[in-house]
């Protein structure tokens, strides 16, 4: 089996430069700042189009990770209107950069809610969505007893609920290993898993993680730092067999070191 192309989570002003000191054929990066629900924004000389034609040229592949806060699972109006809007917003900016997918978490219902009704808001949000070439890639979350995408029985839960929706073609999935296992999923046979839920992994998050698993902590270590088993690690990035990005801490020679490992223990 071939080693998947691999990448780093990056600072968005040039996201070019950033793939090329990480000698990486992709990169990932924010559209603005993570945590507020002001539009997104292209840092990049020259805006969307000289992006979009500079990644081409260079043969990099953009992936582009919604806002944190977009959350439209949640029964609060107050939260979940914006959170379409804005994730509305950055997937019309990725699709015009050429991106190959949006990353965006599964969010969470309050305490006393119906995670049925959370659920079906990921249907309601999908069908709002008008998704051209960029398509929308869920990803698994670590902590929150209430979020929607920590366990693995309330992603079923999520994909049948998407499933639904018109437009569920161009919905994937990201797999994120600290995630998963601050989740308290067992990484021995996750991908299997999940690919028997969503019959697809489009994005690997290659991250160890600082915490124990199942603490529901999502707190990032460089690969091999942390406390996931590195063959566990590699097991899934090996199995899932999907572009892999690394949002580990540090910057490109401390991605490049992480990029390394993973060869290494592929």
């Amino acid at each position: 089996m071939s080693t998947p192309a691999l990448g780093a989570h990056v600072e968005q002003s040039d996201p070019i430069a950033e793939a090329q000191a990480r000698r990486a054929p992709l990169v990932q990066f924010f559209l603005g700042d993570p945590q507020g629900y002001k539009g997104p924004e292209v840092r990049y000389p020259g805006g969307a189009e000289a992006l979009r034609t500079a990644a081409q040229e260079a043969g990099v592949d953009l992936y582009v990770h919604a806002p944190y806060i977009v959350n439209v699972a949640t029964l609060n109006n107050r939260i979940r209107i914006p959170s379409r809007k804005l994730l509305q917003q950055h997937l019309d900016t990725a699709t015009e950069i050429g991106a190959k997918g949006l990353i965006v978490h599964g969010g969470h219902v309050g305490a006393q809610d119906d995670p049925e009704k959370g659920y079906d808001n990921w249907r309601k949000a999908i069908e709002s969505l008008t998704i051209g070439d960029t398509p929308v890639l869920i990803e698994n979350t670590a902590g929150g007893d209430n979020a929607m995408a920590r366990h693995l029985d309330r992603i079923a839960r999520v994909w049948d609920a998407v499933g639904a929706a018109e437009g569920a073609d161009k919905v994937g999935f990201c797999l994120d290993t600290c995630h998963a296992w601050a989740g308290g999923i067992a990484l021995d046979d996750v991908v299997d898993r999940v690919l028997a839920i969503t019959g697809r992994i489009d994005l690997v998050h290659a991250n160890d993680s600082r915490d124990a698993a199942g603490s529901g902590a999502d707190r990032h270590a460089n690969l091999g730092a942390g406390q996931v088993p590195p063959d566990e690690l590699a097991d899934v990035v090996r199995a899932a067999g999907a572009p892999v990005v690394v949002e580990t801490p540090g910057g490109a020679s401390e991605h490049v070191a992480d990029l390394d490992w993973l060869r290494e223990h592929l």
